[in-house]
């Protein structure tokens, strides 16, 4: 009889490419694989989810990827899916936990499962909340400040250079000058010779006026 073959089992099950960049050496890209976050998440996933089999490494990664790519992209129906998964499972921590606390027979007893039971209820209150996060993100608020500085103009002249300085002068007060100085003319203004005419025709006026 033909004897039977045992199938040929993979030398490394969990053999993994890396792919390293440009110039690195070996342990360089093996360091940056064995720091990726989905590497990481996979090597974990892998030893709590044993009792779906022994999964294989590579295929966690691959999954995890396409994931992780998704939520790149903007698709979060995993990560709401996730989200209502656990906080239903929180929800039954909960419930499983106070009903210990209620048939326990010590205090200490009932004061654990109490603690843990609540512990549970507010992580469950949590993911609700970061669920309802995604969904309706909140609307950040932009507030214009309007910053009004008034005009100075700085008088760089040197002493004695007043051309420079009438030239940064302003305007408004030139005409207040200007203004002054035309007003004190004539409160300080010398009779001109009509005034001088004018006087002497009253003293000749004023000579008749006597004589007559």
């Amino acid at each position: 009889m033909p004897s039977k073959r045992k199938p040929k089992k993979e030398p490394y099950p969990d053999q993994l490419t890396v792919f390293a960049n440009p110039g690195d050496n070996d342990d360089l890209a093996m360091a940056r694989f064995a720091l990726g976050p989905t590497v990481q998440a996979a090597t974990t996933l892998k030893e709590y989810d044993k009792k779906y089999g022994d999964l294989k490494l590579q295929g966690l990664i691959d999954a995890l990827q396409e994931q992780t790519k998704a939520s790149k992209d903007g698709d979060l129906s995993r990560a709401d899916t996730m989200l209502t998964a656990q906080a239903h499972t929180l929800d039954a921590i909960f419930n499983n936990l106070a009903r210990r606390a209620i048939n326990a027979e010590y205090l200490n007893n009932l004061d654990v499962y109490l603690k843990m039971a609540l512990r549970a209820q507010s992580q469950c209150r949590s993911t609700w909340e970061a669920l309802s996060a995604i969904k309706n993100p909140p609307v950040m608020g932009y507030v214009k400040q309007a910053n009004i500085a008034h005009t100075q103009q700085v008088n760089n002249a040197a002493p004695g250079d007043t051309s420079r300085a009438r030239e940064n002068q302003n305007p408004q007060n030139e005409l207040m000058e200007e203004k002054d100085e035309w007003m004190d003319t004539r409160a300080t203004g010398t009779a001109g010779k009509a005034d001088s005419a004018m006087a002497t025709v009253g003293e000749i006026d004023g000579a008749e006026d006597a004589g007559g």
